[in-house]
């Protein structure tokens, strides 16, 4: 019987703005920044916490991808020995780059192709193969709308595998989202669907499309936030995460908050705005704090899309027992009964956050809901 081909393809900056709090990497000006403010790329790692599962069927599947850190670093250090097509510059990848790999990919025939990237990597590999070959995403950038991504990098190891193994393996569509990052870094939020790519069909490791958020009564949102505020310790750091939910819950107290930001409250006043990991690492020092966020509604991400400034060091250093997580009843049933979800890059940090917590879904009004990595 055939080896089975899998390729890989690694966008080696994707993720680098999260930490940073730049809300995506499209653009060289961007780029550059994120580097300046010390950003690494999550994608190296993540592609290789997603070989170390593809790796116990080593021997049944033979691995092409492109040179160096776009596939072959990541690769190698998983302990395989793939075959290595195209050329790039190293330090110098671009979404041409990406696409290119992903045409020399559908030219060999490979069985599956996994891509680590972001909204626009999913973009790059659908222009440049469309649903002629079945692909996967490993979830490594800051904005992920997409739903081709896995719910995480292990997760899409586990995918792979099912898919490869399976004599008859299905497929399914799944759309391929993104915004603008210009007008997300404004706070305007809008997703556009560019297409169609073809996935494994293995749902329970798929990540959903990311809805445009549920509308909510305004009642329900003064509910939580006189819930929230009233429970407030003094000189406590609060820090609350992006979204609609927490921007509402602070307008209701005379607070501008930034839609798509980490903000830091502390005695009811907003002192830091927009805040990157460093610039969060630096204010909890010596101090007690909170994390409060909200569920990204779809999908019941609380952490590691759209939040990366709240790392897993932040994490850490807070302790799960100060995070404090917002929904409405609506959002929750959104998810129709799948769990929240983690995915900060930290298989430790992860499981710390993994079991059962509470969520505030109104004025003295609780929900229990468990929380998966």
């Amino acid at each position: 019987m055939r080896k089975k081909k899998l390729g890989i393809i690694v966008n080696p900056i994707a993720g680098l703005g999260g930490r940073t709090g730049l809300k995506g990497t499209d653009g060289s000006e961007i780029i550059n920044q994120a580097r300046r403010l010390g950003a690494s790329p999550e994608s190296p790692q993540r592609t290789i916490e997603t070989l170390n599962v593809v790796r116990r069927i080593r021997d049944e599947i033979e691995i092409f991808t492109y040179p160096q850190e776009m596939g072959e670093t990541e690769a190698k250090q998983a302990s395989f020995s793939p075959t290595i097509i195209g050329s790039i510059k190293s330090g110098e990848t671009t979404s041409e780059d990406t696409q290119r790999a992903a045409k020399e990919m559908k030219n060999r025939e490979v069985d599956l192709l996994l891509f680590a990237g972001g909204d626009g990597t999913a973009r790059d590999v659908y222009n440049a193969v469309g649903r002629e070959v079945t692909v996967l995403g490993i979830p490594a950038g800051v904005k992920i709308h997409s739903g081709v991504y896995a719910v995480t990098p292990r997760q899409a190891g586990e995918a792979a595998v099912m898919y490869l193994t399976t004599t008859t393996p299905e497929t399914t569509d799944a759309e391929v989202m993104d915004i603008d990052e210009a007008s997300y870094r404004e706070g305007k939020l809008a997703a556009k669907l560019y297409g169609y790519l073809r996935i494994p069909e293995e749902r329970q490791f798929i990540q959903n499309v990311k809805s445009g958020g549920i509308q909510t009564e305004k009642q329900t949102l003064q509910g939580i936030a006189t819930d929230l505020v009233g429970s407030m310790e003094k000189d406590c750091l609060y820090i609350f995460g992006p979204g609609t939910t927490t921007r509402d819950i602070l307008a209701f107290y005379g607070l501008t908050k930034t839609l798509l930001g980490v903000d830091v409250v502390l005695n009811n006043q907003l002192i830091a705005k927009d805040v990157n990991e460093a610039e969060l690492g630096k204010l909890i020092v010596g101090r007690n704090a909170k994390i409060v966020v909200t569920v990204i509604g779809g999908q019941g991400y609380i952490f590691g899309r759209g939040n990366q400034q709240i790392s897993p060091e932040i994490l850490t250093k807070v302790g799960k027992e100060n995070i404090i997580i917002v929904a409405t009843k609506e959002k929750l049933a959104s998810l129709h009964g799948r769990p929240l979800l983690v995915d900060t890059g930290s298989v430790t940090v992860d499981k710390m956050l993994s079991g059962y917590i509470r969520v505030i879904t109104g004025l003295n009004n609780y929900a229990v809901y468990k929380v998966a990595s």
